[in-house]
């Protein structure tokens, strides 16, 4: 990067007309992830066993439970390092999860979110705890086998669900790049002038690229903590995730 990175300078009406221009392409792009959308909706689903237990605070709870009595259900599936401390737990699934605050708008829509930890009950609810966060969370270890059926476990997963009466189908499931859905930071940085900065973007040269995305998780932490540790930290939350 240069010192003078920035973009050339241009009067208000150039820009308006250059701003209009790739506005045509913003329109098309939403359309198209309308039509996307609509084509999910019309996915074929799977059914998948209700009885599946998932560990909660009072103990195993069945997938079916775990609709809190909802139609809906979207389950982001946690990576966990059982035994680590918890500067080394995921930093991209605590990037996903700190995303996730307010519930009442997928309430509305009768839709339940909870996560799903690949790890185990106490130790992994200790860290969402220390993160502040405040949605359902279960163990899933014991039946990730079913739940994860065909895929690898030990990845990051949002998977959806509905119930027909005490009949539980699965209806897409997503990985990797698909969880971008539930940031809020990376889609307002794609607003920006210099963009998520990092070196797979196609920005002008001198553009500074410096979160290097071979370097995953680096690109999500700082200073060897995933980044929103730090202000837990600073407002006096322990990170303790042993037993006591």
């Amino acid at each position: 990067m240069t010192d003078n990175a920035m973009p050339s300078v241009a009067d208000r009406a150039d820009f308006e007309v250059e701003l209009d221009e790739l506005r045509v392409r913003e329109k098309a792009h939403s359309r198209e992830a309308d039509a996307i959308a609509a084509a999910r909706r019309r996915l074929p689903m799977v059914e998948v066993d209700a009885g599946i237990t998932v560990t909660g605070p009072d103990g195993p709870v069945t997938l079916l439970d775990a609709f809190e009595g909802r139609k809906q259900l979207i389950a982001y599936y946690h990576m966990w390092h059982t035994g680590h401390p918890a500067a080394e737990q995921c930093p991209g699934c605590t990037w996903c999860n700190g995303a996730v605050g307010e519930l009442s708008y997928l309430h509305s829509r009768d839709i339940t979110y909870a996560v799903f930890c690949q790890g185990p009950y106490d130790e992994s609810r200790r860290y969402r705890d220390f993160m502040g966060w405040t949605m359902p969370w279960y163990s899933a270890v014991g039946s990730l086998d079913q739940l994860l059926v065909g895929r690898t476990i030990g990845q990051m997963y949002l998977v959806c669900y509905v119930r027909d009466g005490d009949r539980v189908f699965e209806t897409y499931w997503t990985t990797l790049r698909g969880v971008e859905v539930m940031d809020n930071s990376y889609h307002l940085m794609d607003l920006t002038v210099y963009g998520r900065r990092e070196p797979y973007e196609d920005s002008p040269a001198g553009w500074p690229q410096e979160w290097d995305m071979s370097l995953i998780p680096h690109i999500l932490s700082t200073n060897g903590r995933p980044i929103a540790q730090w202000s837990r930290l600073e407002a006096g939350h322990s990170d303790d995730l042993t037993a006591r």
